[in-house]
């Protein structure tokens, strides 16, 4: 136990709770030093340890860099699981982040209730982290790094290194002979983080030998203050969010100082799985909040929509490409609509006598729903109704022998009642934004 890795990984081991432990294993040598020195000790073994292996195939050696991970594991007594995952490139937001999307996306699903996900970062990581936060414009929660525990899927995601250097682990890796994985991308400059690694962390060491320290230490305050904050934008957070309709006060949220206004839009989408916003779109969200009734700004970046409407915030997945000359004939089955929403009869088992033609809208759509002495445009009843407008697109409408005589569930027409009473069951559309 007189190995620094060894004292440290007991000492952490010690200060958590029994929980069961599952490491991360890129097979690089700062994941290969954690599984094997937690491999020597017997309280970690007690907890089940085990690795997970991501294969991106991202890399012509991928498969063998899988291979290599499994033996590795076996000489230890470790199981080891390989999770191979296809990484979308095509999202805009790059490889790297699509790969680690795909990644994380992968682990937490294959985690266990209760149980810890081990990663390799460590300090001179956190520095890089702490960097590329400040260089993308991050506030408090941005630049106090990466934190050591937070929840991750059913367990915890754990950072048990985060106060030993790289160098510290490459010792170990030496004393201990450890064969790892060369990945030939942790050297391609283009990328950010190996920009910032190889070229410009570096220098600053050159001129400021403490830099990292002084990184760390900063981060830390950060953290503090972000803390200290997330008890403030919490509060704001439950008094401005609807948990209906998901959406947000646009102008409470608009009258917080930045300092609140900034993480609680972040933690607000990251609940909803969508991704935040750079400075820039974060300013144009800000300044859209002024517009005039009757506008409808929509602010967009990858991977998110961010809506305006009636005084409130409202962030979507951005909008699937739909076929305008889709349609399908429905017989009262569960069915699957092309944004991702569903059309179906409220009673299980219940059918239609004969089917209708399901669509989208085209245009110049009119019904006359049942009760009401005027036939109606489709784009009138949207106005007036509270249905959002990034919906009304996606609405189903239904046909008989070409007679609209449903807009899904919102407007049905007399036909339409008595098709649906036939039926025992009136129709029920869950949107897919």
């Amino acid at each position: 136990m007189s190995d620094p890795l060894h004292q440290h990984l007991h000492a952490a081991l010690a200060a958590t709770p029994p929980t069961p432990l599952c490491v991360a294993f890129s097979g690089g040598p700062d994941s290969s030093a954690l599984l094997h020195a937690l491999a020597q000790l017997p309280e970690a073994r007690a907890r089940g340890l085990r690795a997970l292996h991501v294969d991106h195939g991202l890399h012509p050696d991928s498969a063998a860099w899988a291979a290599h991970c499994e033996r590795f594991c076996a000489a230890l007594g470790v199981p080891c699981e390989v999770l191979r995952v296809q990484v979308d490139s095509g999202t805009g937001r790059g490889v790297e982040a699509a790969a680690r999307e795909a990644r994380y996306a992968a682990l937490v699903t294959q985690l266990r209730d209760g149980e810890y996900l081990l990663l390799g970062h460590h300090r001179d990581d956190q520095a890089e982290t702490v960097l590329l936060k400040l260089l993308r414009g991050a506030g408090p929660e941005g630049l106090g790094g990466m934190r050591a525990l937070r929840p991750f899927g059913r367990g915890q995601l754990w950072r048990p290194l985060l106060a030993l250097s790289r160098q510290q682990l490459r010792d170990y890796v030496e004393a201990q002979q450890l064969d790892c994985i060369d990945d030939p991308s942790n050297r391609d400059t283009r990328l950010a983080r190996n920009q910032l690694r190889h070229e410009i962390l570096p220098r600053l060491l050159q001129h400021w030998p403490q830099a990292v320290d002084s990184i760390l230490h900063s981060a830390a305050l950060s953290r503090a203050a972000a803390d200290a904050l997330q008890v403030q934008w919490l509060t704001a957070f439950e008094a401005l969010h609807d948990p209906a309709s998901g959406s947000l006060d646009a102008r409470g949220w608009l009258a917080l100082a930045p300092a609140l206004r900034e993480p609680l839009l972040d933690h607000w989408l990251h609940a909803r799985g969508l991704s935040a916003p750079t400075s820039a779109q974060r300013r144009q969200v800000e300044r859209q909040c002024g517009a005039r009734a009757g506008q409808l700004p929509c602010i967009r970046w990858t991977g998110t929509e961010l809506h305006i409407w009636k005084d409130r915030l409202w962030a979507l997945p951005p909008e699937r490409i739909v076929d305008a000359d889709w349609q399908v004939p429905w017989h009262g089955e569960p069915l699957a609509l092309p944004d991702g929403g569903e059309l179906r009869l409220t009673v299980a088992g219940a059918h239609l006598a004969e089917p209708l033609q399901v669509r989208l809208r085209r245009g110049g759509e009119r019904i006359k729903p049942d009760g009401d002495a005027h036939t109606r445009e489709l784009r009138d009843l949207f106005q007036q109704s509270r249905q959002p407008p990034w919906q009304r697109n996606a609405c189903p409408l239904l046909y008989a022998d070409g007679e609209l005589v449903a807009v899904a569930d919102r407007w049905i027409s007399t036909r339409g009642t008595a098709i649906f009473r036939q039926a025992g069951a009136p129709p029920h559309w869950r949107p897919g934004r």
